[in-house]
């Protein structure tokens, strides 16, 4: 006789994942459930919806770490649960981070005494430590103005137009006029001379960016602060410059230690960087240091003593995780400056091998500099079939992430592609993407324009007289988008 009964809810826990009723069933997507899920069904579900995500090692796009030594994985899961702002509770924790406060500062060559502490914060990243940085900057305005008896209402920043989307954010959500310096073909960094001639009374300092996002190019700090120091001489505005070094900060002292960027010149007062590119730690950590103790205002910092002791706390949010803090410190005792140089020229010689295959096809001009952030942008020589946007996309189906931009104004018709080299990129990467860039070259030779397919002849070639180069490249930026956008709205896989 056999005896047999009918399966209940509880024998899915003897069941695999995929044989249970969770793979078949839909899961929330615009509000939470009404039961729960075994936690082998949720994790491998989610897993598995992630694998459609991009190789993050093959993410060219992005500069920030991708890969840490295993023990440092380690540490970062074992203080996971840490909520750094409690000071009190977790005193080791912050030690830490007022070491790499330190470290970071005498590496930027702050004018500091053997035993005297640097001011300064980690923060989530560059962009808090900016915001921090730029309200610093407003609040000693606003006080000399008032001091002076003169108005305090319209203060303004100046930058270069190649700066990241966080300046514009502070100049926004802080009500400080942003006032850019354009970009011109062939220069596409802030021109010095330009920007002291922007600087008025009301400019509570100027940005200067070490290792522009655009093309890698470190802005002459250095020229910058010459002219200030000669217009402050004149007019006695004492306007100061904040360097953004988020990708560069941690590559200058290592291999181009005798450029003078940092706190060397006088005008230099905070510096920002990120612990999350060439810091070598995962996303979530950045770092800005001032000069001195005088250029942050007592007036910015909060005293807390609801955790325990009184804490002082300068920051933009409240809880934070303390797994970053840990990594840097890990980072910067492991690798130490040795460790640090080697990767940076492992990453700058590796950047030469790319730059050396993409020349080779004699298909590119390269955009961005040998002295810089370690990354290569480049454009194409002729755009008249194809362009960047096409070549980014068909890289995508050999697995690299390689992202296609115009440049801001006056420089918006030159299209680039450009590869972020991390410590991560090998010369054996780099060679097989040079490799598969010729592959994509000669695919795109084959084909007709993807333009002039999609938006017929009559649109895109049709045109009265003779056009400039740079008119049709106009043309073919903008098609270019116009395809992009009609595809993002197609359902299915691109």
């Amino acid at each position: 006789m056999v005896l047999s009964r009918a399966a209940t809810e509880s024998d899915e826990n003897v069941c695999s994942t995929f044989g249970s009723r969770y793979v078949r069933t839909a899961l929330p997507k615009y509000e939470i459930g009404e039961s729960s899920i075994p936690k082998e069904a949720a994790y491998q579900i989610i897993k598995d919806e992630l694998m459609l995500d991009g190789n993050p090692r093959l993410n060219l796009a992005s500069f920030v770490t991708t890969w840490m030594e295993p023990e440092c994985d380690k540490l970062i899961m074992e203080s996971i649960n840490k909520n750094y702002v409690d000071m009190d509770e977790y005193p080791v924790t912050t030690e830490l981070q007022n070491r790499c406060v330190n470290m970071i500062a005498r590496l930027f060559n702050a004018p500091l005494g053997e035993s005297e502490t640097a001011m300064g914060v980690g923060t989530v990243g560059s962009s808090e430590a900016i915001m921090l940085a730029g309200l610093a900057f407003k609040r000693n305005w606003q006080n000399k103005r008032k001091a002076e008896g003169k108005p305090y209402d319209k203060p303004n920043i100046v930058t270069g137009a190649n700066v990241q989307v966080c300046w514009e954010k502070f100049a926004r959500y802080f009500e400080v006029e942003l006032k850019e310096v354009k970009l011109s073909e062939g220069y596409y960094v802030m021109d010095p001379e330009k920007a002291a001639d922007m600087v008025d009374e009301n400019t509570i300092c100027v940005a200067a960016i070490l290792g522009s996002t655009l093309n890698g190019e470190f802005e002459d700090v250095k020229r910058l602060n010459d002219l200030l120091v000669k217009k402050n001489e004149e007019t006695g505005w004492n306007t100061p410059i904040h360097v953004d070094a988020a990708s560069g900060g941690f590559i200058a002292p290592f291999i181009y230690p005798e450029l003078e960027w940092d706190f060397r010149l006088p005008l230099v007062k905070s510096i920002n960087v990120s612990g999350h590119k060439y810091g070598l730690v995962y996303a979530g950590i950045g770092w800005v240091v001032w000069r001195t103790q005088q250029d942050l205002p007592d007036e910015l910092i909060f005293h807390i003593n609801y955790l325990g002791a009184d804490q002082p706390t300068f920051t933009l949010n409240f809880s934070k995780g303390s797994s970053q803090i840990i990594a840097q410190y890990y980072q910067l005792i492991r690798l130490g400056f040795e460790g640090y140089k080697n990767v940076m020229e492992n990453c700058r010689e590796n950047m030469e091998v790319l730059r050396e295959g993409i020349e080779k096809t004699e298909r590119f001009n390269i955009v961005s500099k040998e002295v810089g952030v370690p990354l290569v942008a480049f454009s194409l020589k002729d755009h008249s079939f194809h362009n960047e946007f096409e070549i980014s996309e068909m890289l995508r189906r050999f697995g690299w992430i390689v992202p296609a931009y115009t440049m801001p104004a006056d420089a918006q018709h030159i299209t680039v592609l450009r590869v972020v080299i991390r410590e991560d990129f090998s010369r054996t990467l780099a060679e097989r993407l040079v490799a598969d860039i010729v592959k994509v070259l000669h695919e795109l030779d084959t084909l007709p324009s993807k333009i002039s397919r999609k938006m017929g002849a009559e649109d895109f070639g049709n045109v009265k007289g003779k056009k400039v180069e740079r008119e049709i490249l106009m043309e073919v930026i903008v098609g270019w988008r116009k395809f992009v956008k009609d595809r993002k709205k197609m359902n299915g896989v691109c």
